[in-house]
């Protein structure tokens, strides 16, 4: 794949600067079913590792999903995107949080963080893969997040374990939505192509040899799209588990914990993901049990397509 320009980056801010970003981005827990229990495994692992945190870091913080829950409990944090329509809605849901006085909001790439100093931030975070979209820098992108982490960074990424069954099963998606939002766009083509998509899917073994062994997601059609005017979604890297674990020890962390949210719920059929989430208590015990599920080694990777990982100095 050629790359004489930085693609990644370009396709990335054209994509996540569409102007219903905000919007859309700020609503997928009322949405998807995967969303819900990625963020409330994601928001455990958060709150454990607050003692001590005054500072923090948030990168591709999107609509405030966890910059604002930080602010919410006393940190100072800044919240770094990409995406002006995201920074947008976060500052408006951060205000009616009340908690606008303890955050900064600063629109930027993760491929770019020399403006901030080593050690800078007690905490560093960056959640729901926007690693991943840094495709060929993502190496470099965690090593300056670690870099300007003095106590612990926290990261999710694409996994490959956990994307390449997307790959093979048009239909993985579907099972999660949760509800039927006529406004949103993404849930009305995902029920008016089900058919179309089933239709024409064939399992092709060459190209899941090739992102078993390449890692990535998206390459020259995407580039193409994007120099044709479009907007793709953002050329994507997929870590494996042993991959990412010795990118953080390259980096000097010791204390490494990784987990796969989702994982345990990819096994369950949509009728009965749907059923649980109607009902408050199901809801709650099946969160509760997927998060420990899911921080269980044997099933690392395999979260449905996000690999967290958490570590220290």
């Amino acid at each position: 794949m050629s790359l004489d320009k930085d693609y990644s980056r370009l396709i990335a801010e054209r994509h996540w600067n569409l102007p219903d970003k905000g919007e859309r981005e700020s609503r997928r827990e009322e949405t998807f079913i995967d969303d819900i229990i990625q963020k409330h495994h994601l928001e455990r692992e958060l709150l454990t590792c607050l003692d001590g945190v005054e500072t923090a870091f948030d990168g591709g913080a999107g609509c405030g999903r966890f910059s604002i829950l930080l602010a919410k409990h006393g940190v100072r944090v800044t919240h770094f995107d990409i995406s002006r329509p995201m920074l947008d809605k976060a500052r408006e849901l951060a205000g009616e949080a009340g908690v606008l006085d303890r955050m900064e909001f600063i629109q930027g790439a993760l491929e770019d963080l020399s403006a901030y100093r080593d050690g800078q931030f007690d905490l560093v975070l960056s959640f729901d893969a926007p690693v991943s979209y840094t495709y060929p820098h993502q190496e470099q992108v965690i090593g300056e997040l670690a870099r300007i982490a003095a106590k612990r960074l926290l990261l999710s990424v694409s996994s490959r374990l956990g994307y390449l069954p997307y790959l093979a099963n048009p239909l993985q998606k579907d099972p999660y939505i949760l509800k039927n939002h006529p406004d949103d766009p993404w849930v009305q083509r995902l029920l008016s192509s089900r058919e179309e998509r089933l239709r024409v899917f064939r399992f092709n073994k060459a190209e899941m040899e090739r992102g078993w062994r390449e890692g990535l997601m998206g390459g020259e059609a995407e580039i193409d799209a994007y120099q044709a005017g479009g907007a793709p979604w953002p050329i994507t890297y997929l870590f494996l588990p042993d991959e990412l674990r010795e990118i953080l020890e390259n980096c000097g962390f010791k204390k490494i914990h990784m987990a796969g949210p989702g994982a345990f719920a990819r096994t369950l059929p949509g009728e009965i993901l749907q059923k649980i989430m109607e009902d408050p208590g199901q809801r709650a015990d099946f969160l509760d049990f997927c998060y420990h599920y899911d921080r269980n080694p044997y099933v690392l990777g395999m979260g449905k397509d996000n690999l967290f990982a958490a570590a220290e100095q």
